[in-house]
């Protein structure tokens, strides 16, 4: 490959902390890590939670590549790029950005590299960075800047599990009658369902699921018996609890707003399929701990008792479930604990952990980045059913958006696969106030 045409990217930090194997996304390219990255990875090395851990990971990458020739000459990596580190910036604008700031030098940097390769007649110079404010600030000293979009899903057109089909009357007249029909002539994918309609100004509809192994539509029950006095109350409700309920079905996904009933519904599938039908040993509950707004600082206590309070949400969904199910072996969430039917567990010790038969439940996933959540994915063993909710709307984690979070990402990775299904609930059922927050705020 002729050098004139190489593409030269320089990587900030947060697209380190954000993937640490980020340098291998940029293939047949010179991939350059300024000198104060480092600083700042050492800086952050030391923290405990998923920055420090991003960092030390980073760290390794770049000591492996480092055994196989000279940084600050160039080293080939397996993608084909070249990776090197550069100690040096451009002065000529230091008055307009100081370079004092760690983030300025990062970007003067990258200046100087385009100084230097439009002197070779080489002028394709990319930042790189999950910062947007960096972005604009080298945009505006004439760098070209681009996000790291790897594993970046256009929540737009994200895959929601479901979409309208009318005009099928032979369909629907086979799976009223039999229970199932060969898959009409359209494009779908494993385990989507079909919201079949004569006419699509037609109220009366059925729900099938796209069995694709066998090419097989599925009818889904619409007099379903609540689940623990759980009943679904819409099209989409209907269909997370077949997904949830449905053993072969190892992965499920639920997107959608406040009040649409992710994690109830997880949780009384959950309970039912490891007390009544005794498909699993345990419901192991776990979200994020990342708080909305100023945190408040340590929590007393042992893990237990930590993790209560970042729990309380699927508590009070559990409490609930309680009130409504109305069950003897089910009395208070204590009991449910104690007896170790629900193990509440912090997503900081998941990592190295194999968790076979098992009904995992992970919350409030649109907080995890896609690194953490494979992470959280791959630990399931056999039998185990992995549920993972949230809403890409409602980040608090600040190194992440709606399209470039764990959730949303693997909803994309996963919609070819027979092993898992997906649903977007659209409509909230907990109260009006709720629903309205949700379109108005």
């Amino acid at each position: 490959m002729s050098t004139s045409r190489v593409k030269t990217f320089v990587i900030d930090t947060n697209v380190l902390i954000h993937r640490p194997d980020a340098l291998i996304s940029f293939r047949d390219s010179e991939v350059v890590i300024p000198i104060w990255v480092l600083e700042e990875l050492d800086k952050l090395k030391s923290e405990a939670e998923g920055r420090g851990r991003s960092a030390r990971a980073a760290i390794r990458f770049l000591n492996e590549v480092s055994r196989h020739g000279n940084l600050q000459q160039g080293v080939k990596l397996e993608s084909g790029g070249t990776l090197k580190v550069v100690l040096d910036y451009d002065r000529s604008v230091e008055e307009s950005l100081s370079s004092s700031k760690m983030d300025n030098k990062i970007i003067l940097c990258a200046k100087y590299l385009q100084s230097s390769s439009l002197e070779r007649r080489n002028p394709d110079v990319f930042f790189v960075s999950k910062d947007i404010n960096a972005r604009i600030k080298a945009i505006s000293i004439g760098i070209k800047a681009v996000d790291y979009e790897k594993h970046k899903v256009n929540i737009q057109h994200l895959y929601d599990g479901f979409r309208e089909l009318h005009g099928e009357k032979q369909a629907i007249a086979e799976l009223k009658e039999k229970g199932e029909t060969p898959i009409p002539e359209v494009t779908v994918f494993p385990n989507q369902y079909l919201i079949l309609k004569e006419t699509a100004d037609d109220k009366a509809f059925i729900i099938a699921r796209c069995d694709t192994k066998d090419g097989m539509l599925r009818l889904v029950d619409s007099t379903m018996e609540p689940i623990l006095g759980i009943r679904p109350l819409n099209p989409e409700q209907r269909i997370a609890l077949d997904l949830l309920l449905n053993n072969d079905i190892n992965l499920v996904t639920l997107i959608g707003k406040a009040g649409t009933g992710k994690t109830l519904l997880s949780l009384a599938a959950g309970l039912r399929n490891t007390m009544e039908e005794k498909n699993y040993t345990r419901v192991l509950l776990s979200r994020p701990v990342i708080p909305m707004g100023k945190d408040i600082g340590y929590l007393p206590g042992a893990k237990n008792q930590k993790m209560s309070h970042w729990m309380q949400p699927l508590f009070d969904n559990l409490e609930y479930i309680i009130e409504v199910a109305h069950k003897q072996n089910l009395k208070s969430i204590d009991q449910v604990l104690n007896n170790k039917i629900i193990e509440v567990e912090a997503l900081t010790y998941i990592r190295g952990r194999s968790l076979p038969k098992q009904y995992i439940i992970i919350d409030e996933a649109q907080n995890l980045s896609p690194h953490e959540v494979k992470t959280i994915v791959s630990r399931a063993g056999e039998g185990t059913k992995v549920v993972i909710t949230g809403d890409p709307h409602q980040i608090d984690n600040p190194y992440l958006d709606a399209e470039s979070n764990g959730l949303t990402c693997l909803v994309e990775a996963f919609r070819d696969v027979d092993i898992a299904g997906h649903v977007t609930l659209g409509h909230s059922e907990r109260s009006p106030l709720a629903e309205l927050a949700s379109e108005l705020l």
